[in-house]
């Protein structure tokens, strides 16, 4: 879902359920990947799986790495699609991740793989591999502990070209955002922005913040809304503007509950895999 900007991947597939990592760790699993010499040694073990390790052979195999026997490697956040970093991967940094699930690199200037959050512990936990249609770049779509960046950031892109063009100065603060966070940031601002009086007429995001019962009231008015334009045969383009109010509206009242959308997102899709009966079901379970 966070990928879908990006034309042309292909999934490496490391993991679906159906399919079978490699392994989960450096210790055990089908295959193990010991560092030696600042290279990977693929160690056999008696429950290893053959065909798998072929498989992943011919996937590395199929990766045009350059002359150095790199490529690009993009790391994505695969709640919110923000890119968070770029590094350089080669085979064996592939072959780490397919089997740790962590985003690893190659350094040019150490000469030697790297995880990230090796020492920060702010690992990137990844989902998926894609590789673009000309397999020479390489997205790991994943799941960041905590920032990215050595600056504390949440992403290592977060100085615009545009800024910098009318001579405004880098905060370290602005990032590349979808339409979605962008609109959560604004409602972030506003809510931060509370407890600094103004004159003149309010926004309607400060109304809706100081007051509960009126956005409570326009989360129902504008669902209700949204069902009339199915009720009502309505056309596409008037369901889609209501929406889009539920929307704003629901996520004025996620903010003042101190909630992300990146939260909701994730929830949605650790739903993927599971029907709404059975989700349902473990909600009655938990409670």
């Amino acid at each position: 879902m966070a990928s879908s900007q990006f034309h042309c991947l292909q999934s490496v597939r490391v993991s679906s359920p159906s399919r079978p990592f490699i392994s989960t760790s450096f210790n055990h699993g089908r295959v193990n990947f010991k560092r030696k010499s600042n290279s990977l040694v693929y160690a056999s073990t008696k429950n290893l799986d053959h065909h798998l390790q072929s498989k992943v052979e011919t996937v590395l195999d199929s990766v045009k790495w350059d002359d150095k026997g790199l490529a690009v490697a993009i790391a994505q956040n695969v709640d919110t699609g923000a890119i968070l970093m770029q590094g350089f991967a080669n085979r064996e940094a592939v072959a780490t991740t397919i089997s740790s699930r962590k985003a690893t690199f190659y350094s040019r200037s150490r000469l030697t793989l790297w995880t990230k959050g090796e020492t920060s512990s702010n690992f990137i936990n990844v989902h998926d591999i894609f590789l673009d249609c000309d397999r020479d770049s390489i997205i790991y779509l994943g799941k960041p502990d905590g920032p990215t960046c050595h600056t504390g950031a949440e992403t290592c892109y977060y100085t615009s070209v545009i800024d910098l063009l009318e001579d405004q100065q880098s905060r370290g603060d602005k990032f590349p955002l979808t339409t979605l966070n962008s609109l959560e940031s604004t409602i972030a601002k506003r809510k931060g922005e509370l407890e600094v009086p103004q004159t003149g007429k309010p926004s309607w995001t400060r109304r809706l913040l100081l007051d509960k019962k009126l956005l409570c009231s326009k989360i129902r008015e504008e669902a209700d809304e949204l069902c009339r334009t199915l009720e009502e045969n309505e056309d596409k383009s008037r369901t889609a503007s209501e929406m889009g109010d539920v929307l704003y509206h629901s996520m004025v009242l996620l903010a003042l509950k101190d909630g992300k959308m990146e939260d909701v997102l994730e929830i949605l899709r650790h739903r993927f895999s599971q029907s709404g009966i059975e989700e349902k079901r473990s909600r009655k379970t938990q409670g």
